[in-house]
């Protein structure tokens, strides 16, 4: 029998024990009046006044001393000493704390506050209650859960052991709210979109797929909130925004999941300039918030983000990375550059993903500075605007820094026959074997018929957070997807 066995069995005894001498291991009810942090931020009151309060939350550790136990207690709010003493308590009542609770019970005290010799805070207990009884232990911190992969499989146990953990989701969250709050604020209305859809646009991906038994119909998650968003243009709101799920059938990897929460906003009668300056004020705000700061590091190269964007220009750092002049060289130069560099395609692959394979490849890496990559080839977007000037290109930027992408935006497509001609395009890309090329929308076309008006639209994914937190996107995520496999290798303790 394992380690973890004998302790759980050991676990049960004592459950078994306690439910003979008539506890309720597991009530309905918790009697607790005072978390934590108000029992620090309000000691000397409570102090002072002799006032009994109820604490309730997870036993850490234990230190006895004949006669007596300290507890180190702990909810989602801060940790307190609580002292327990047998002629306090009375004998069974002590007894039962000694022999039948662990560590990582979930236990509430009632009594009144004091302070020890040394200066600790502490609440002198006259009774307690258990709460919920833990049948597994739960691991050392620093000792016990180091391995990423039982982290990220046991969320729930790094979160409970790891306070550095639980204060990255709450930043998480601070995250998500900054972002709704900048919309909100500046005039926009958050709505709701499909998860499932008929066909899967708005970006080059391949989807899931599920099944309507009701409709007797094959259906797609979304892998955009995009071309639902641009019909809301067309039904007459000018500025719309959507937090919500999106899911890809793609790799993972530092920066890449399968599903992913995603912000996209759309903005009648402006153009990808007006969008530049927004994205920037959204971006400060949003980062301030999050880590009190505008100077960020990630993997060792420090980013001062109130510092002037640089603006970067699509084919000139191509060309300045690779070697290659994209308004001159040919498909197959292209991809004769790309084989050097070891970027394997299949030859059924489009100029755009080919242009779009070497940049990632050769050229993002190097854009560590803060800036907007600006106007691409068309080939790459199919739903931009093109460019009245340079109609090979379109009004597209991306946000980039730290060598990666953070946010996309561009002035948006709204001629619909422009529009059905790339999808076309987009459709002989898929014929031909890519699965990621878009598909031809027929109702959004309908849609874009009746006047779409020039429009600005934006995205940004949890990418963002991950970055400014200096961390792989899976960790910040609270369940990420993982591998299957049939046994655990490794301990939690």
């Amino acid at each position: 029998m394992s380690r973890l066995d004998e302790s759980r069995v050991l676990r049960l005894e004592k459950l078994h024990s306690l439910e003979k001498a008539g506890v309720q291991p597991y009530p309905a009810k918790s009697e607790r009046t005072t978390t934590i942090v108000q029992a620090i931020n309000n000691f000397q009151a409570y102090e002072d006044s002799k006032k009994m309060i109820t604490v309730s939350g997870r036993i850490r550790s234990v230190r006895r001393h004949g006669g007596s136990s300290f507890y180190d207690l702990e909810d989602g709010t801060g940790s307190f000493q609580i002292f327990c003493k047998l002629d306090r308590l009375g004998k069974e009542k002590y007894e039962q704390l000694r022999d039948c609770i662990d560590t990582g019970d979930i236990v509430e005290f009632t009594g009144t506050v004091f302070k020890t010799k040394q200066g600790q805070p502490t609440l002198d207990a006259t009774t307690y209650h258990l709460l919920a009884k833990a049948l597994r232990a739960m691991p050392e911190a620093h000792f016990g859960l180091k391995d990423v992969e039982t982290r990220l499989r046991k969320r729930y146990l790094d979160l409970a052991v790891n306070p550095k953990t639980r204060d990255l989701f709450v930043k998480k969250s601070i995250f998500w709210q900054a972002i709704r709050s900048f919309m909100i604020k500046n005039g926009f209305l958050e709505v709701e979109t499909p998860v499932l859809e008929n066909v899967p646009g708005g970006a080059e991906a391949e989807p899931f797929i599920t099944h309507h038994n009701t409709l007797h119909r094959d259906l797609f998650l979304r892998i955009s909130l995009e071309l639902p968003l641009k019909r809301l243009l067309v039904g007459g709101y000018e500025k719309v925004f959507e937090i919500g799920r999106i899911f890809r059938n793609e790799g993972i990897s530092t920066e890449h999941l399968q599903d992913y929460t995603q912000l996209e906003f759309y903005w009648s009668y402006a153009d990808y300039h007006q969008l530049m300056e927004f994205v920037q004020r959204l971006y400060r705000e949003v980062i301030k918030k999050v880590t009190g700061s505008l100077v960020v590091v990630n993997n060792n190269q420090t980013i001062d983000w109130k510092k002037a964007w640089v603006k970067y220009d699509y084919y000139n750092e191509f060309k300045k990375y690779t070697g290659c002049n994209l308004e001159k060289a040919t498909d197959e130069e292209l991809r004769q550059f790309a084989k050097k560099q070891g970027i394997t395609l299949e030859t059924y692959v489009g100029r755009g993903r080919l242009i779009d394979a070497i940049y990632k490849k050769c050229v993002r890496p190097k854009l560590v500075q803060p800036g907007f990559l600006m106007d691409p080839p068309a080939v790459v977007e199919p739903l931009a605007k093109r460019r009245v000037d340079a109609p090979d290109r379109v009004q597209r930027f991306q946000v980039v820094a730290w060598g990666t992408e953070l946010g996309k935006g561009f002035s948006e497509l709204n001629d619909p026959l422009d529009q059905r001609k790339r999808f076309e395009e987009q459709m002989s890309l898929r014929a031909a074997g890519d699965k990621e090329a878009q598909r031809l929308d027929e109702d959004y076309l309908e849609a874009l018929e009746y006047g779409m008006p020039p429009a600005a639209g934006f995205g940004l994914s949890e990418r963002l957070f991950a970055v400014i937190m200096d961390k792989p996107v899976r960790e910040t995520v609270l369940f990420p997807p993982m591998k299957e496999y049939e046994k655990e290798t490794h301990e939690s303790n």
